[in-house]
């Protein structure tokens, strides 16, 4: 019984807390173009280095191996958005899927910056990132939720 109460507490001391993260539910699990899930996060420290993710939670009927999304980020004091394409992988050749599942319901969390690299977010103040479906599907069936994970990496800061 300690065995199990050392263990549990070693192992949920090791997961690292999101600095942000939201998800979005869609409605009748399907997402349709005009639905750009919209985060707002704010960043007070400009010289740590952050891990962005793209969340998504899918069921095994969804048709595809990947999906194709558009990310728009607007930075602190700008009125326009980057936009970038992304494709997000979420079954292996093979067809099985990747991430995480329990019973029909797929998880899967994909580094969205470049290359799965950290990023340094440099400017003080909210930031804005939209997420949209790209695929040729309108609306794309079995997709149940999209969100953002935003890690802080511990023993990132240091000054240029």
């Amino acid at each position: 019984m300690i065995l199990l109460l050392v263990l549990s507490i070693t192992f949920t001391g090791c997961v690292q807390s999101p600095y942000y993260q939201k998800e979005y539910n869609m409605q009748q699990n399907v997402w349709s173009y005009n639905n750009k899930p919209t985060f707002k996060f704010e960043v007070t420290d400009t010289n740590a280095l952050y891990n962005l993710y793209f969340l998504v939670r899918h069921t095994e009927a969804y048709p595809y191996s990947n999906i194709w999304v558009w990310v728009y980020t607007k930075k602190p004091g700008s009125k326009i958005f980057e936009k970038t394409r992304l494709e997000i992988p979420l079954a292996e050749p093979s067809g099985k899927w990747m991430g995480r599942g329990m019973g029909s319901i797929w998880e899967q969390r994909m580094p969205i910056s470049n290359d799965g690299d950290t990023v340094m977010l440099r400017k003080k103040g909210v930031w804005e990132i939209q997420i949209e479906q790209n695929m040729r599907v309108n609306p794309l069936p079995e997709v149940l939720q999209v969100g953002l994970r935003i890690e802080k990496k511990p023993f990132g800061n240091f000054r240029h």
